[in-house]
């Protein structure tokens, strides 16, 4: 943990120095790869050491399929090699750590490179393998009309802003950074001249890093001081179960879920600090004219709390690997795609019990808020008074729903899960 998050940091300053000194107008777009992809592979092998060999491996076997498969099969090669490389992973984790899962340790880094070769595959099938009326208009944008290069592959793959803790991102997003027109691009859509500019704007990350960096700060607090003091160990001891009431008990639920929470908003902030500090994640210009650096967020803290229904709870939380399952999963999913895709999230996330108790709980969850929200939220929007009190169940049952479907996905083994349905 402390090699990961000394990682992070040092990462953070390399960023700065990155986008000053390595901008577009200072250095080649060969250059910019060269220089992410070995500072990537210098912060695997520190974090991970001889563990960070499985990284390599699984990125220098897609690289072969992806130049050696056939385009109507390149996506499907390259999920199930991935996937299952990925998968054998999880599987020797639970005889090396026995139930023990780290934060830190190599699988993290792993199942990020796999996102972003199954995203890779994917979009370069859409763009070669596939007519552009056949495509929705985000795969449209998004599509991969060439092979990349090997420089720019490892360095999409393993650059040292994302390697260590991600996020994923696509492909063409990439490319437009490390080339010089990320920022550029989105600063087209926008009319200026309306807004009485002569020229284009010069956008800073400097205020959205800072601003992250301050979340990260508050999380690391809380992780140090709320996660410790409230297990989720204890809504299964005995003593506790016999002499708590069951309103009791769902309170505390609530309480150590949140507990669970500070660590994932640490890991996910900085890491998007990280990258927005290289000058990557610029979205665009929000309706006050504020500058987003928003594009590889992987959550938004404010609407995961009040979150009043299921699917805005997990809209907002792990944005980038929602994004992936959706691109992967539920947008080419013969049938059942809102099922395949939990499943596929369960199986990416690892062979822990505990993980299928949760997503195969939030299939149920997910069709059951659809279903009642469909059929009763219009009788509620008659009056605010209504409406008021309509969110305000909601948001407590949508929080105690979260709650009860993640509790397995901490304590991982069957016996405990089982102790808690009970």
């Amino acid at each position: 943990q402390i090699n990961f998050v000394a990682c992070q940091l040092f990462a953070l300053l390399a960023a700065f120095w990155f986008r000053i000194y390595l901008g577009p107008s200072h250095a080649s777009s060969a250059v910019r790869h060269a220089f992410a992809t070995l500072f990537g592979i210098y912060f695997a092998v520190f974090c991970f050491g001889w563990y960070s060999i499985h990284l390599f491996v699984l990125v220098m076997m897609n690289y072969g399929i992806m130049n050696m498969a056939s385009i109507p099969n390149i996506h499907r090669y390259s999920f199930v090699v991935a996937m299952g490389y990925l998968t054998l992973c999880h599987i020797s984790r639970i005889y090396i750590f026995h139930y023990g899962i780290l934060t830190t340790d190599f699988s993290g880094p792993l199942m990020i490179i796999t996102q972003k070769i199954t995203t890779l595959a994917c979009q370069l099938h859409d763009g070669i393998g596939r007519q552009a009326e056949e495509l929705t208009a985000e795969q449209n944008r998004l599509a991969v009309k060439t092979r990349p290069s090997l420089l720019e592959y490892l360095s999409y793959l393993l650059n040292f802003m994302s390697v260590i803790a991600g996020p994923c991102s696509n492909y063409k997003d990439y490319i437009a950074f490390i080339e010089g027109r990320h920022v550029h691009m989105k600063l087209l859509e926008v009319n200026w001249k309306q807004k009485g500019y002569d020229r284009l704007p010069d956008p800073s990350p400097t205020g959205a890093v800072m601003y992250k960096l301050c979340i990260t700060l508050v999380s690391l607090i809380l992780f140090l001081t709320l996660t410790k003091n409230f297990p989720m160990a204890y809504i299964i001891d005995n003593e506790f179960l016999d002499k708590t009431p069951f309103l009791s008990r769902l309170g505390y639920l609530y309480v150590v879920t949140q507990a669970a929470k500070p660590k994932y908003y640490f890991a996910w902030t900085l890491a998007d600090a990280v990258n927005n500090a290289a000058g990557y994640g610029f979205s665009g210009v929000d309706e006050r004219g504020a500058f987003r650096w928003d594009l590889l967020s992987n959550l938004n803290i404010w609407n995961i709390e009040t979150a009043t229904s299921f699917k805005m709870y997990i809209e907002n939380w792990n944005i980038q690997t929602a994004a992936w399952l959706k691109c992967v999963c539920y947008d080419r999913a013969p049938w059942y795609p809102t099922a395949l895709t939990f499943i596929l999230s369960a199986l990416w996330h690892g062979i822990y019990p505990g993980y299928y108790f949760t997503f195969l709980t939030g299939i149920l969850i997910t069709l059951a808020a659809r279903a009642i929200r469909n059929n009763y939220r219009h009788y509620f929007l008659s009056s605010v008074p209504l409406k008021i009190a309509y969110d305000i169940v909601t948001w407590v049952v949508t929080q105690l729903a979260v709650c009860y479907t993640v509790a397995p996905f901490v304590m991982l083994a069957v016996e405990p899960t089982i102790k808690f349905y009970k």
